[in-house]
C-alpha cells in the first residue's frame, strides 16, 4: 500500500505512532513540571481562559487556523491529505490521557528544581518524538505541518523554523493572556524553556543520529 508516495511499513507506521506518544509523554512532564504548558498547548489554553471556549474546542480552532496557514504557504503544494491535520489532533488527545494516567504515580513538582527536571525530561520527549513521527510522512500535527511548510518556503532547516514558530506561538499566548486577563495564563518558565530549547534538541538528535547510523533523515518530507 502507498500512502505519500512510499510503500506503508510497519515500520513507518511503528515510527509515527511512537512518536506521536513520545510527544504526549513530554507534555504530560510538562503538566507535573507546575511551570506552565508546552509550547503547542499555550494558545489553546489562552483562548479557553479568555472567552471560556472549551479546552478541546479551542484546540480544534487552533490547529485549523495553522492547517489554514499551511495551505496559504503551500499553495498548490499543499496536499489534500493534510486537511486530516486536524483530526490527528484526536489521536493525540487520547494519548495524551494515556501518558498523563501512566505518569500518575509521579507527584506534581512541590519545588523549582523538580519543575526543571520534569520540564527538561518534557523538551527530550517531546523532541525525540518529533524526530520518530515527522520522517515517517504520513499526518502531522499541524503545529509540525507548519513548521515544515514554513522551512520548505524558507529553505531553512526544519529545527531552526521549530525555534521560531514556538516563540511565535508562546509569546501570543502571553499577549493575549496579559491582554484580556492581565496575567500570564498557562505560560510559565517551562513553557518559555520548551519554545527555546526543543526545535534545538531536534537538531542535535538529528546529529547524534546521523553520526550514529550515516543516514540522513528529512524532517522537511511531506
Amino acid at each position: 500500500m502507498q500512502f505519500s508516495g512510499e510503500k506503508l511499513t510497519l515500520k513507518r507506521v511503528f515510527n509515527y505512532i511512537f512518536g506521536l506518544y513520545l510527544i504526549t509523554l513530554g507534555v504530560a512532564f510538562s503538566i507535573k513540571s507546575c511551570l506552565g504548558s508546552a509550547p503547542v498547548s499555550s494558545i489553546p489554553y489562552a483562548i479557553n481562559l479568555i472567552w471560556l471556549v472549551e479546552i478541546g474546542v479551542a484546540t480544534f480552532i487552533f490547529h485549523t487556523m495553522l492547517v489554514g496557514i499551511e495551505w496559504f504557504l503551500l499553495k498548490n503544494d499543499f496536499k489534500k491529505k493534510h486537511f486530516l491535520q486536524v483530526f490527528v489532533g484526536v489521536l493525540f488527545g487520547v494519548f495524551t490521557s494515556i501518558s498523563v494516567s501512566l505518569l500518575g504515580f509521579i507527584p506534581m513538582a512541590n519545588s523549582v528544581a523538580a519543575g526543571l527536571l520534569m520540564t527538561m525530561l518534557a523538551v527530550f520527549f517531546i523532541a525525540l518524538g518529533l524526530f520518530f513521527y515527522v520522517p515517517a510522512n504520513i499526518i502531522p500535527l499541524s503545529v509540525e505541518g507548519v513548521t515544515q511548510a514554513i522551512a520548505i518556503v524558507t529553505d531553512k532547516p526544519f529545527s531552526t523554523v521549530k525555534v521560531y514558530l514556538d516563540v511565535c506561538i508562546v509569546s501570543t499566548a502571553l499577549i493575549l493572556s496579559w491582554g484580556f486577563l492581565g496575567q500570564l495564563g498557562s505560560v510559565g518558565i517551562g513553557t518559555i524553556i520548551g519554545a527555546l530549547l526543543i526545535g534545538t534538541t531536534v537538531k542535535y538528535i538529528h546529529k547524534i543520529h546521523g553520526r550514529l547510523t550515516g543516514n540522513h533523515v528529512d524532517l522537511k518530507k511531506m
